[in-house]
């Protein structure tokens, strides 16, 4: 296209607008880098979270091994303390079993142990041949105390009392994510095992042997979890647990199945059974407790063999935790939605303040590509810059728009001239053409006024021999002459006729040595004279000339 006289190549096409830049720019930080930052943070938080619970139940889990540690310490040292008393050394002298044997009940009871007795080669105390094998009473016998937990066989604990064999067994109740078994119930025991050496007044080593029975020892394992879970210590709706397992039964637990029913005889998950009993690591996660999830922490425990057999847990629910997040996320996004729907209007007005004075300069810049030189933005009123650049465009529009009515008018005062001169020059032209064309024909005419000259010469000398050989003829026949008086008539006015013609001939090839000589004729004869010259050329072009001879006049003409 063209614009004020010079030619402008169209803009190539945009991809995009300053509009979508505009908004691009306004919205990007609310809706894209602010939800992202948020993500970011939340996705922290929620591992710092994460790492916090997990932090608090790994040192829920150490208050209760060292609780757990104090119980077999203090057993050994009870033991111990007994095997070396007064009381105890001087009812041993005496050589009396029986007052041996009430002295050990009475303790058993005042130290709460679930079987206390002595072991000596002369077969005091139960079971003596079967007792030895224990690392507890060989480190006795050695002359070491020494405390540790031992699994006890059903057979065990019923040679001790059948009490105690009847209180270890636990039916098995089926549970979700356990290892698949075939047993239906754990009758072992996990004992607090401790002994401590005693000299027997025959002078042979002796030990005192004692132990606590942990299964549904509930007094023990609600000890740990009211430590370890003191009140207010969790948000309201969590609960605190602890258990005790043999190998991965619940053996003692606070955890219920349903009312007031304990998880007595449920199983651990497979995955925690595997990372702890089998590979001998704490676990410190989330895990599935027997109907619900737990934040938990297990650590596995050994018996006086080294061998793992079990373990303690720790933990409390995740619910009240995961809702607690579920519910800051909501206040976070919903924090966000508000400020969001506060912000973008904004935002948006301000970017509509920027791209739509933009937007109305572009219309008007294409308006004026287009023709409209008096298209305007119309944006008067001065309130940033972007307004001062419309104005401003305004102003040079204004410029423009003169200026294009000044050159327009040179441009159709030029235009006037030029077709002048044009009008001119065609005239000049046409009339230069005319006189070519007249120079043309009169050269022509010159020559053929030459030609003709010498045609007529030549045939004047033929024509004045016939004409005068017909005289010639008319005197040598004499009164015969009558018999060819039509024939030699008619020879007589065709030669008449060439000299007429030749005459024609001879005044139309050199008119200028006829051209002062003018006398009156009548019309039709001087008609008569110029049809011979043409008549061939009617003849030939079939035109048929229709003459009406009217004249009364005769006009002074010159002939040629």
């Amino acid at each position: 296209m063209k614009l004020f006289g010079r030619s402008v190549s169209p803009r190539p096409k945009r991809t995009r607008s300053v509009r979508f830049k505009l908004l691009a720019i306004a919205l990007l930080p609310t809706l894209v880098i602010l939800p992202l930052l948020l993500g970011v943070m939340m996705v922290r938080w929620n591992a710092k979270f994460d790492a916090l619970l997990t932090s608090k139940v790994s040192g829920d889990l150490t208050i209760a091994h060292q609780y757990f540690s104090h119980i077999l310490d203090n057993t050994g040292e009870q033991i111990q303390s007994l095997g070396q008393s007064v009381a105890f050394r001087t009812v041993l002298m005496s050589g009396n079993p029986d007052a041996v044997n009430d002295l050990l009940v009475s303790h058993q009871e005042d130290l709460g142990l679930d079987f206390l007795y002595l072991i000596d080669g002369d077969n005091i105390g139960p079971d003596t041949d079967t007792d030895v094998h224990w690392p507890v009473i060989a480190s006795a016998f050695a002359g070491r105390a020494s405390t540790s937990i031992d699994i006890f066989s059903n057979a065990d604990l019923a040679a001790i009392s059948p009490d105690l064999a009847a209180r270890a067994k636990l039916d098995l109740v089926e549970t979700p994510n356990a290892v698949p078994t075939t047993r239906n119930a754990e009758t072992r025991g996990m004992v607090v095992h401790s002994a401590s050496h005693v000299s027997l007044p025959s002078g042979r080593d002796g030990a005192l042997v004692g132990g606590i029975l942990l299964n549904q020892n509930l007094g023990f394992i609600d000890t740990i979890n009211d430590l370890v879970y003191r009140q207010s210590s969790l948000p309201e709706g969590s609960q605190g647990t602890a258990t005790l397992f043999l190998d991965d039964v619940r053996v003692s637990t606070n955890v219920r199945l349903f009312a007031e029913r304990r998880a007595l005889g449920t199983r651990v998950s497979s995955i925690v059974r595997k990372t702890v009993l089998e590979d001998g690591k704490v676990w410190l996660d989330r895990a599935f407790v027997v109907n619900d999830w737990y934040i938990s922490a297990y650590e596995p425990i050994k018996d006086s063999f080294g061998k793992r057999v079990g373990m303690l847990y720790v933990g409390f629910l995740e619910a009240p935790f995961a809702q607690t997040k579920y519910e800051s996320l909501l206040i976070i996004i919903g924090a966000f939605l508000f400020v969001a729907a506060l912000s973008v209007p904004i935002f948006l007005r301000w970017a509509r303040g920027i791209f739509k004075p933009l937007e109305r300069m572009t219309n008007t810049i294409n308006r004026v590509e287009s023709g409209d030189f008096s298209a305007r933005t119309g944006l008067n009123q001065v309130q940033d810059e972007i307004s001062l650049v419309a104005e401003h465009l305004d102003d040079l529009l204004d410029q423009v728009q003169e200026r294009d009515k000044r050159l327009r008018a040179w441009n159709d005062q030029l235009n006037a001239r030029v077709d002048a001169r044009t009008s001119e020059l065609r005239e000049a032209n046409r009339q230069l053409e005319s006189t070519t064309k007249q120079l043309i024909m009169s050269e022509k005419l010159a020559a053929i006024g030459e030609i003709t000259a010498g045609v007529a010469h030549e045939i004047n000398n033929p024509v004045a021999v016939l004409q005068g050989n017909l005289d010639v003829l008319r005197d040598l026949l004499g009164e015969h002459a009558r018999i060819a008086d039509t024939e030699l008539r008619l020879i007589d006015e065709q030669v008449n006729r060439i000299n007429l013609i030749v005459t024609k001939l001879l005044q139309f090839a050199k008119p200028e040595e006829y051209a002062g000589y003018v006398e009156r004729h009548i019309v039709g004869e001087v008609i008569d004279d110029c049809l011979p010259l043409v008549q061939h050329l009617l003849s030939k072009a079939d035109i048929e000339v229709a003459r009406q001879s009217t004249a009364a006049r005769l006009v002074l003409m010159n002939r040629t």
